[in-house]
C-alpha cells in the first residue's frame, strides 16, 4: 500500500493501549512519549480486526507524530478543516467505527442514490432498444453506435472542464448542478423524433453527465481513507448494477403503455425516469454539506458531527493521507498544476489500463438486449433475462473489491476480470447458427456477469495520485481514458459482422490477452519504483533525509518517501 515514510511514529504500545484505558476515550499521547522509526503497515479494514481492540488507540502513526515532519506536512490556514487538526488527537476504534457508521448512512447510501439516478438515465437506452426504439425513430444499429460513441466522446470531453468547475465551486454545489441539467434533457428525449434528434441529445447527456463520478469520488475522499474507499466504491457501482435491475421491472411496465395509449412505451420511460433524476437533483442540494466541519446550515441547524467527531474525522483522513490538506475545496487549479499531471508518466500505466480492461466485456454488454431479441424473445423476456447478469455482476463486483483487500494487491484483484473473459469469449467465436438459443443466452449472461473491476482501478489511480490537485486531475484524465475506451468498444460490434460478431469476438479475444500483459508490466512498474525509492531512502541518514524533506521540491508521487499501490 503506498505511503508517505515519516521520520517517527508510534510505538507498538501506543497503537494496542493498555487494560487501563478500556471503556474510555483515549488520552491524549505527547509528542515526547513516541519511540524509535517504525515502518508502517496498512490498517486493517474493520471487518477483520478483533472486538477485543475495540477500546484501543486508533490513531495511525504519522509525519505529524515529529516534530520536524509536523511542520512539513502541517495542514495549511486556508484549508477549510484547519480548526480540526490536532497531531495530538487520540481515539479508540470503537470511537472510530461509530463515526465511519454514521459517514456511511449520511454521505454514502446518498451518493449510492445520486449513482442509481445516473446510471438509471444511462441503462434506459439497452431498454428501449426492447421496445422497437431503433425502429420508431427509422434507425439502423450503426445509428445507435454512432449515437453511443458521441455521447461518450461528450462525457470524454466534460471530464476535465467538470472537474475544474467542481474544484472551483465544490462538488457539493457542481454534482447537484449537474443532475439537474442532464434530467431536463434524459426526460426531453420523450419527444424524440428521429435520427438527428437522437444524436443531439447523447451529445448533450454526455456533456452534462461527464464528471459526475470523478467528482463525487473526489467528495468522498473528504471522508473516508485510502483504505475504506475501494470497499465504499464497490457499494458505489453496486448502484449501477441496481439500476440496471429495477430499471428492467420498471420497464417492463411502462413500456406496456404502447398498448394503451398508442404512443411508444420508451417515450414514458425517458420522461418518468428524468423527473426521478430531477427530484433527486434538486434534494442533493441538501444532502452534501461542503466537508466535514461544514455540515451546519439553516435546514440543519446542528450539524451531523459534534466537535469530537470532527476531530477524529479530519485527523484520521489527514494521518491517512497529509495531502488532503494541501488545497481548500473552493480553491481552482491552474493550467502548470494540469500539465503537470498530464506528464506524470507514473500514472500512465493505469491510464491505458482505464482504456483498455473494459473492452473485452463491453460489446456483448451493450448488445445483450438486442442480441436476445434476435433470439427470438420478445421485449418482456429480453427485459427480464437481464435479469441473472446483473445479479451475478454484483456479486463479482463486490468479490473482486473485498479480495483487493484481503490480498492487498490491485493487480491481483483487477486482473481477474480478463482471466474471466477469455474463456467465454472464445466459447462466444465458436458458436453458429445451430447454436441453442439457451447456451448463447448462458455464455452472453455470464460475460455480462463480469467482475466489474473499474472501483478498484479508480481508488489505485487516487491513491496513486498523492494530492488533491493531481488526484483531481489525474481522476478526469482516467475516466476520459475509460470513455475512450467505451468509444473503441462501439465500433467492435458491426452490421455487417452480425449476428454471430465473428470479426468482432476474435478482435475482443486479442485484446483480452494484450491486458493481461499489461497487468503484468504495470505490476512490476510500480514494484520496480518502489524497490528503487527503498534503495535511495534508506541509504540516507535521518539527517539526509530530513533535508531531503524540508528542502525539496518535489510534488505527490514524485517524492521520493512516496510508495506506490500495485
Amino acid at each position: 500500500m503506498s505511503t508517505v515514510l515519516p521520520a517517527l511514529a508510534f510505538k507498538k504500545k501506543d497503537l494496542q493501549g493498555d487494560d487501563s484505558d478500556k471503556g474510555e476515550l483515549s488520552p491524549t499521547i505527547s509528542v515526547a512519549t513516541l519511540g524509535a522509526p517504525l515502518d508502517l503497515e496498512p490498517r486493517q479494514p474493520f471487518w477483520r480486526r478483533p472486538k477485543r481492540e475495540l477500546d484501543s488507540i486508533a490513531t495511525q502513526p504519522s509525519v505529524f507524530d515529529d516534530p520536524s515532519t509536523l511542520e512539513v506536512y502541517r495542514p495549511p490556514p486556508v484549508y477549510e478543516n484547519v480548526h480540526r487538526f490536532d497531531p495530538d488527537a487520540r481515539w479508540t476504534w470503537r470511537e472510530e467505527y461509530a463515526i465511519v457508521r454514521k459517514i456511511d448512512w449520511r454521505v454514502m447510501v446518498w451518493a449510492f442514490i445520486m449513482f442509481f439516478s445516473l446510471d438509471l438515465d444511462r441503462s434506459n437506452i439497452s431498454q428501449a432498444n426492447t421496445d422497437n426504439f431503433l425502429q420508431d425513430l427509422g434507425m439502423t444499429t450503426d445509428d445507435f453506435n454512432l449515437g453511443n460513441s458521441l455521447f461518450r466522446l461528450c462525457f470524454l470531453l466534460a471530464e476535465l472542464p467538470s472537474q475544474l468547475i467542481s474544484k472551483r465551486v465544490g462538488p457539493d454545489v457542481w454534482i447537484p448542478s449537474q443532475m439537474v441539467l442532464w434530467s431536463l434533457v434524459s426526460g426531453a428525449q420523450y419527444w424524440l423524433s428521429g435520427r438527428a434528434s437522437f444524436l443531439a441529445t447523447r451529445c448533450l447527456l454526455g456533456f452534462m453527465q461527464g464528471g459526475f463520478i470523478p467528482d463525487v469520488i473526489l467528495y468522498l475522499s473528504y471522508f473516508y481513507t485510502k483504505t475504506e474507499l475501494p470497499i465504499r466504491l464497490a457499494w458505489f457501482w453496486v448502484s449501477n448494477y441496481m439500476a440496471t435491475l429495477i430499471g428492467a421491472f420498471f420497464a417492463t411496465g411502462i413500456l406496456q403503455l404502447r398498448t394503451v395509449t398508442g404512443r411508444a412505451g420508451w417515450r414514458y420511460l425517458f420522461l418518468l425516469e428524468g423527473v426521478l433524476t430531477l427530484v433527486v437533483g434538486l434534494i442533493s442540494f441538501f444532502m452534501m454539506p461542503p466537508s466535514p466541519t461544514q455540515t451546519k446550515a439553516w435546514y440543519r441547524p446542528n450539524g451531523w458531527f459534534n466537535e469530537r467527531e470532527e476531530t477524529i474525522i479530519v485527523n484520521r483522513v489527514l494521518r491517512d493521507d497529509p495531502s488532503k490538506s494541501d488545497m481548500h475545496n473552493r480553491q481552482g487549479l491552474t493550467p502548470k498544476m494540469i500539465w503537470n499531471v498530464l506528464k506524470d508518466w507514473r500514472m500512465w500505466p493505469l491510464y491505458v489500463l482505464g482504456m483498455t480492461h473494459m473492452i473485452p466485456v463491453t460489446p456483448p454488454q451493450t448488445y445483450l438486449t438486442l442480441s436476445l431479441r434476435n433470439l427470438g424473445f420478445d421485449t418482456i423476456q429480453s427485459n427480464l433475462l437481464t435479469v441473472p447478469s446483473t445479479v451475478l455482476g454484483i456479486i463479482t463486483l463486490l468479490i473482486a473489491c473485498y479480495l483487493s483487500e484481503i490480498w492487498n494487491s490491485r493487480t491481483g484483484a483487477t486482473i481477474i476480470l480478463q482471466f474471466w473473459a477469455l474463456p467465454l469469449l472464445i466459447a462466444l467465436y465458436t458458436f453458429n447458427s445451430h447454436t441453442s438459443q439457451w447456451v448463447y443466452f448462458t455464455v452472453v449472461t455470464l460475460i455480462t456477469g463480469y467482475p466489474y473491476v473499474h472501483p478498484v482501478q479508480v481508488a489505485w489511480a487516487s491513491t496513486n495520485s498523492n494530492s488533491v490537485g493531481t488526484r483531481t486531475v489525474s481522476a478526469s484524465i482516467y475516466n476520459m481514458f475509460v470513455q475512450a475506451g467505451t468509444i473503441i468498444s462501439s465500433y467492435i460490434y458491426r452490421a455487417d459482422d452480425a449476428p454471430l460478431y465473428k470479426r468482432g469476438n476474435r478482435a475482443l479475444i486479442g485484446i483480452t490477452v494484450m491486458n493481461i500483459a499489461i497487468y503484468v508490466f504495470t505490476y512490476f512498474f510500480y514494484r520496480e519504483i518502489n524497490r528503487r525509492r527503498d534503495r535511495i531512502w534508506k541509504s540516507w541518514t535521518p539527517e539526509e533525509q530530513q533535508k531531503y524533506l524540508d528542502t525539496t521540491t518535489d510534488k505527490g508521487s514524485e517524492k521520493i518517501n512516496f510508495r506506490f499501490v500495485y
